[in-house]
C-alpha cells in the first residue's frame, strides 16, 4: 500500500538526517546532509525515505557537475544526455549533464526546454528502458514561476474505479518519441501525429514497482500516446478518461525552487510538470538520470 505523506518531522535513530513530509500524496524533504560528504548509512537511508514518498528535495547544496554526477552514481550507472533541441549533445567532457535552461548566450540556448510549459510526463519513457531516477539541482531561478509539480502514479492507480482497472488490466500503451515535454520536435525524429507510425516505446499500462512492489499507472505522457490493439478513437477516449484523474490536486505536490536545491524523484512511480515563467528571467538546472534497472512490468 503506497505511504500516505504525514504533516510530522521524524528523526532517525542512526542518521542525523531529518525527513519533513510534505502533507501531500507524495514528496519530503530532508535535511541535515551534505550529498558530497553522504556515508554509507545515510545513503541507505535517503534511498529507503526516496521509495517510501517517490519525491526527495534536498536544499542548500553547493555541489560541482563532478560531484553532482558522482552522487548521482550512488543510485546506478548514468545516462548521456539526450540531445537538445539545437543538436547539441551535452556538456563538453561531461555527457552526463543535461542543462534545463532559457538562457542563450551569444543567441544559441545554452540548454533544453525554454521558458514554457512542460506538461505532464515521465522522462524518456519512449525508450524500451527509461531511466528509473532522474536528479535536478538548481543553479539560477526565477524569481516567480518555473515550478516543478510532481503527482503519484501510485495513488492515480488506486483512485480508479474498480470498473476501469478491470478495463485497462493487461493492455499495452505506446509512449511517443516525436515530441519532448516543451513540445519540441526530438532531433532526428520526422514529425507525425499518428500514434499508431510514430516512434516509440510498448510499455505495460498498469506495472508493478520492482523496488517496492506497489501497482501504478505508467502513462508517460498524454501527446501520440496510444493504447496497442484498440481502434484509435477508442483508445483516445479511455486514454483521456485515465488522464482526467492526473489533474486533481489530491495526487500532487509543488515544489518552489531556489538555488542550491537538488530533488531526485522516481521516475517509474510518478510524473512531472513545470510551470511557465518570464522568458526575461534566468533559470538554470544540470539535470542526471539514473539508467532503469529493468521495465516496469
Amino acid at each position: 500500500m503506497p505511504f500516505t505523506a504525514a504533516t510530522t518531522s521524524e528523526r532517525h535513530a542512526a542518521e542525523p538526517i531529518e525527513v519533513i513530509p510534505s502533507g501531500r500524496a507524495l514528496g519530503v524533504e530532508v535535511r541535515g546532509i551534505d550529498l558530497t560528504k553522504l556515508g554509507d548509512a545515510a545513503f541507505a537511508r535517503l534511498i529507503q525515505v526516496w521509495h517510501q514518498y517517490s519525491v526527495v528535495l534536498i536544499r542548500n547544496q553547493r555541489l560541482s557537475d563532478q560531484e553532482l554526477i558522482a552522487f548521482s552514481r550512488r543510485l546506478g550507472d548514468l545516462d548521456w544526455a539526450p540531445i537538445q533541441e539545437t543538436g547539441r549533445r551535452f556538456v563538453e567532457g561531461l555527457p552526463e549533464i543535461y542543462i534545463v535552461s532559457n538562457v542563450k548566450v551569444n543567441g544559441e540556448p545554452i540548454g533544453s526546454l525554454g521558458d514554457g510549459e512542460a506538461v505532464w510526463h515521465t522522462d524518456m519513457s519512449y525508450l524500451e528502458v527509461p531511466p528509473k531516477a532522474s536528479i535536478l539541482y538548481s543553479l539560477e531561478v526565477p524569481p516567480l514561476g518555473g515550478n516543478t509539480s510532481f503527482c503519484t502514479m501510485y495513488g492515480i492507480y488506486e483512485a480508479l474505479p474498480q470498473t476501469l482497472k478491470d478495463r485497462i488490466a493487461g493492455l499495452k500503451i505506446k509512449h511517443d518519441g516525436t515530441y519532448n515535454s516543451g513540445g519540441y520536435v526530438r532531433q532526428g525524429v520526422t514529425p507525425t501525429d499518428d500514434p499508431r507510425t510514430s516512434p516509440g516505446a510498448v510499455h505495460p499500462l498498469v506495472c508493478t514497482h520492482p523496488d517496492t512492489g506497489w501497482r501504478m499507472l505508467y502513462l508517460g505522457r498524454r501527446r501520440n500516446a496510444y493504447l496497442v490493439g484498440l481502434e484509435l478513437a477508442e483508445s483516445d477516449a479511455l486514454l483521456d478518461e485515465l488522464w482526467s484523474f492526473v489533474d486533481r490536486p489530491e495526487f500532487a505536490w509543488e515544489h518552489v525552487w531556489r538555488v542550491g536545491d537538488l530533488v531526485l524523484w522516481d521516475n517509474r512511480c510518478t510524473m512531472h510538470r513545470r510551470d511557465a515563467f518570464d522568458p526575461s528571467s534566468r533559470r538554470v538546472m544540470h539535470r542526471t538520470q539514473v539508467k532503469g534497472e529493468q521495465r516496469p512490468s
